[in-house]
């Protein structure tokens, strides 16, 4: 998914990871060049439509424009990591 609006800088990332981590959600989140945040999901439908509704909303300083999100095949991602 690729996160868009004020998404840098506000402690998305970091917030993320802990959320992910508590559902037990594997992938990884990163800031992109152009100042959104790109993120890949592996885990249980549920958590991962949990971790949508956070991206929606960002966390408090965050200002989410939208979210694109594409399916892909999951690749067996073993834990979750701020890239």
């Amino acid at each position: 998914m690729i996160i868009h609006g004020r998404v840098q800088g506000v402690f998305f990332r970091d917030t993320m990871r802990r959320r992910a981590e508590a559902r037990g959600v594997t992938g990884w989140v990163t800031n992109r060049g152009d100042g959104t945040v790109e993120a890949a999901l592996e885990g249980r439908e549920a958590d991962i439509e949990a971790l949508l509704g956070f991206c929606r909303q960002g966390p408090a300083r965050a200002e989410v424009e939208r979210v694109d999100v594409r399916s892909e095949e999951p690749e067996g991602l073993k834990d979750f990591k701020i890239e």
